[in-house]
């Protein structure tokens, strides 16, 4: 069954080197994969021999166990992408995974956090002190971009110019795309980079805008943390505050404001416009909210 590791590999780094895939999404395909590689082994079956009936079995073994709706489409979908790569590199004749349909559910609108809430979370940090100023750098530059979680931890010195006033994000797939900044971002960003930036490094060197008290590169799991700190400090439930709360945030308030949805797609670095276009649902519901709350027939 050593074979397996060796498809599991070539498939893992087809996506990387063809595809594009993020760092992220290629971890999500190996967890799946592994996970239903554990399974056919345990009934005395490998990827090249697997039946349709193998993997059905397997699926429901995850709904079985209460895996989430997305989860479950999730590794379906690696699952029919690695038997797609097999049959393209001709190591099978047919995919058993071709006649299994990827379940449609409804798309879980974001939560999105009022504007009171952001300008709240933006005064939230302590810019007398140097952590403080590299904290309300990075919300505010979230805010004013948009940018993922990921991608704003991934900035470095390189891409960013306060003269011109735009940022370099690489999004999935390593997609480069410019984003403009705004004054208060800019501004917080600047105050970082002449007085809390420094102290915070200690004559240490990094090639990352945004670093830990330590030196270290700034992670999403430090962002996360950081950020539910200051949700807690000022009242707001953690339970609002996803690592993309911001970015929704911010898509959604440009569109209330009457902004292009074509624009907002080429700010948060979506392929697909239709990606976008939760957005235009979720701003309806916030319209359809306001109007029953503040209009006196509503």
């Amino acid at each position: 069954m050593d074979s397996d590791k060796k498809h599991l590999s070539q498939f893992l780094n087809s996506l990387s080197v063809e595809y594009g895939l993020s760092r992220n999404t290629i971890e999500s395909y190996e967890r799946d994969i592994k996970r239903y590689i554990e399974f056919i082994h345990r009934h005395n079956t490998e990827i090249k021999t697997a039946s349709s009936a193998s993997i059905v079995s397997f699926l429901t073994m995850l709904r079985d166990n209460g895996l989430s709706a997305r989860s479950y489409t999730r590794s379906l979908m690696a699952i029919r992408r690695l038997y797609k790569f097999l049959q393209m590199e001709k190591l099978i004749k047919a995919s058993p995974a071709s006649l299994l349909d990827v379940p449609k559910f409804s798309k879980r609108l974001p939560e999105v956090l009022s504007n009171n809430d952001v300008e709240r979370l933006l005064d939230a940090p302590d810019t007398k002190t140097s952590m403080g100023m590299r904290d309300t750098a990075m919300l505010e530059t979230l805010y004013a971009t948009g940018l993922r979680a990921t991608e704003l931890v991934s900035i470095k010195l390189n891409d960013l110019n306060l003269q011109v006033g735009y940022l370099i994000a690489y999004g999935k797939g390593s997609k480069e795309r410019v984003v403009p900044l705004g004054e208060n971002a800019m501004f917080s960003l600047k105050r970082y980079l002449d007085t809390a930036r420094g102290s915070i490094l200690k004559k240490r060197d990094s090639e990352y805008l945004f670093t830990t008290a330590r030196g270290g590169r700034m992670t999403r799991q430090n962002f996360w943390v950081i950020l539910k700190t200051y949700a807690r400090k000022i009242g707001i439930d953690t339970r609002k505050i996803k690592p993309h709360a911001i970015r929704h945030s911010f898509a959604t308030h440009l569109l209330e404001r009457g902004a292009d949805l074509r624009f907002v797609q080429v700010l948060l670095g979506h392929a697909d416009i239709s990606t976008t276009q939760i957005y235009t649902h979720l701003r309806s519901e916030r319209l359809k909210a306001l109007h029953e709350r503040y209009h006196p027939r509503g």
